[in-house]
């Protein structure tokens, strides 16, 4: 008796459309299964990286009160004062000194001279200044109002608080005329620190 091996039959062949792609997805993750198991790795890592902006900060002494405020002045009349600015900033700058709001009556402002020096000292009275000048004319020529036109050399390193100070001394023209008589002058002198 000779047997003869028929085709499989219409079901066989359904059954084996249907579970081909069940088939071919196991042996897939069986290989990536063994894959992700054959590989070796290591890593390293250092600690949390951080970072923190410096900063720029000045003070001064004159607890919010103006350093003159001086009345009934005549030609010939003078004064000085000192002021100690400080820097606590933790970068380099630079340190500019300008002046904002000036007004006068009368001409005033161009008949008081004016010398700003920067040194050192710390008396307000400037007993005990050493330095050297950076500003000398009239208050009506302070015109710088910016840092980028201020006067002053000053370039703390931001390694630690540093101190300037800084020697106002004015006198009242003894040739100004007698339109200047009840006249007024008023101004705000300002540091500013820029980092540099």
């Amino acid at each position: 008796m000779i047997r003869t091996t028929g085709r499989p039959g219409a079901r066989a062949a359904k059954f084996g459309f249907v579970a081909a792609p069940f088939v071919g997805l196991a042996v897939a993750v069986l290989l990536v299964w063994q894959t992700s198991y054959s590989a070796f790795s290591s890593t390293t890592s250092n600690g949390v990286n951080n970072w923190t902006a410096g900063s720029v900060r000045l003070t001064d002494n004159d607890s919010g009160v103006a350093m003159f405020s001086a009345d009934r002045l005549m030609p010939g009349s003078t004064g000085n004062r000192c002021i100690v600015v400080t820097s606590e900033g933790t970068v380099p700058s630079t340190v500019k000194l300008y002046g904002t709001g000036l007004t006068t009556t009368n001409g005033l402002s161009s008949y008081l001279q004016l010398t700003v020096s920067e040194g050192a000292g710390t008396a307000t009275d400037c007993s005990d200044f050493s330095g050297a000048g950076i500003y000398t004319g009239t208050l009506a020529g302070f015109t710088a109002t910016t840092h980028a036109a201020g006067y002053g050399t000053w370039a703390p390193t931001g390694a630690s608080a540093a101190s300037r100070t800084y020697r106002f001394a004015w006198t009242f023209d003894s040739a100004a005329p007698q339109s200047t008589q009840g006249g007024t002058a008023s101004i705000t002198f300002t540091w500013e620190a820029q980092s540099s």
